[in-house]
């Protein structure tokens, strides 16, 4: 413990930091702990891209841990019937969003199930509570789904009891974003005896990499205001056609590319048009907001939110506006846009990855891209692979004729709203999920 408090109380040492991080797995197991309770204040004392490389090397030492991993095959008259979801099912991200629809899927669905709360490394908000009530220290049944992407997986193992693995069938529910699995997460089939993905996307990737079963699993989309919310509750304006651009800055800025937003808007309209840039921003730093801030320094009616919003706010918040836009250069779902559909917001998108399989251009604005390789790594994705690059000029275009042409913004929404009740229903979901279970049962 005392090398951990070194750690958080020594001024920045990056020898010290990197020192830390190289010695034994159970010291760092110990930190693990620690920081999960320190975040903000190990922030404050250590730059971010310094935590960031530093967790970078943990999640590679982790991997070698799970290859050593001797755990016993599915037994299943060992525990109950049933499913254990482990995973950061509070966090105020995406990949929360993703833990919680996954839940009511099998709240709906034949077989019982618990919740076991992971803890995310790095994440810095964890205050959704709507499924506090599920939440249990046991691991009851004899299935687990396990709804940690394969990156953090190593850290997971050495987090939680080594025993929670055997006798159970593993599940691994998994979003990526690119067309290639990174090798180095390999070792990560290891512990698990089949994969679940949300889109077709991310499974054709993963089965170039394994023999395991890679099932996918689209989510359900559903969105229900109890108390709503109005432009004034934003400090947004009544009398402007809004576009809304929103993204959480732990789910890699430069994949998320607000920037082309920006671009594009500034392309489409000029000043003293009645139109108006919202951007959502979770997670975000000052030096972000401000560098931003200053891209727009021509623009007058652009319009900053980076407080967190419970789901009533969010969803009230993407309804309100009159388009969302997102020019994304990969996407391993799209939850928030999908929501936009079901919420009759027109939508802007990237017509690349795993968002275009719920958007047509019947339903959608679906911008042209160019496939680009990457120069260096971006945090997760690495040189050498390629994601979309938006036609800017293209999405501006699209956002004139959705403020120019009110008849077909209407008709955009409504076919939207009813295609995606269709597409990403309950009922989709939750029948893949029974039959794969009572498969696994031998039923």
């Amino acid at each position: 413990m005392n090398v951990c408090w070194e750690m958080i109380l020594t001024p920045v040492d990056t020898n010290i930091a990197t020192r830390i991080w190289r010695d034994d797995m159970n010291i760092s197991k110990v930190v693990l702990e620690v920081t999960g309770y320190l975040k903000p204040l190990l922030l404050k004392i250590f730059p971010y891209r310094l935590l960031r490389q530093l967790k970078g090397r943990m999640i590679h030492k982790s991997f070698n841990k799970i290859l050593d991993m001797k755990r016993e095959p599915f037994q299943r008259k060992s525990y109950r019937d049933g499913i254990n979801l482990i995973g950061n099912i509070k966090a105020d991200t995406g990949l929360g969003q993703s833990c919680r629809l996954v839940a009511l899927e099998l709240a709906e669905g034949q077989f019982p199930y618990s919740v076991y709360q992971y803890n995310q490394l790095g994440v810095m908000s964890n205050t959704n509570t709507q499924f506090d009530s599920k939440i249990s220290k046991e691991l009851p049944y004899n299935v687990n789904l396990i709804h940690i992407n394969p990156h953090e997986l190593g850290l997971a193992f050495l987090q939680l009891d080594q025993s929670i693995w055997n006798k159970k069938y593993n599940i691994g529910f998994w979003l990526w974003e690119l067309e290639e699995f990174p090798e180095e997460w390999v070792p990560c089939f290891h512990g698990l005896d089949e994969i679940w993905t949300p889109s077709e996307f991310i499974s054709r990737c993963i089965r170039k990499k394994t023999e395991l079963p890679v099932i996918t699993v689209p989510y359900h989309v559903s969105v229900s205001i109890k108390k709503k919310y109005d432009r004034s509750d934003f400090s947004l304006p009544e009398d402007e056609f809004l576009f809304l651009v929103m993204y959480d800055r732990t789910s890699m800025t430069e994949r998320k590319n607000p920037n082309a937003v920006l671009e594009a808007y500034k392309k489409a309209f000029g000043q003293g048009e009645k139109t108006g840039l919202v951007i959502k921003i979770n997670n975000g730093t000052d030096e972000e907001i401000e560098k931003l801030k200053s891209t727009l320094e021509c623009c007058s009616n652009v319009y900053f939110i980076s407080e967190i919003l419970d789901r009533d706010q969010v969803n009230s918040l993407v309804q309100c506006v009159d388009a969302l836009v997102s020019l994304h250069r990969a996407e391993g779902f799209g939850l928030v846009l999908a929501e936009a559909m079901l919420l009759g917001t027109p939508t802007i998108a990237t017509n690349w990855s795993s968002n275009t399989e719920f958007m047509t251009k019947e339903t959608s604005c679906l911008v042209d891209y160019q496939m680009v390789e990457l120069t260096h790594d971006i945090g997760l994705f690495k040189k050498g692979n390629r994601w979309a690059e938006p036609d800017v000029e293209k999405a501006a275009l699209y956002m004139r004729k959705l403020y120019e042409e009110p008849k077909y913004c209407l008709a955009m929404a409504e076919q939207a709203k009813s295609y995606i009740k269709k597409r990403l229903s309950m009922e989709q979901a939750v029948t893949i999920i029974n039959k794969r279970i009572s498969r696994i049962y031998g039923e």
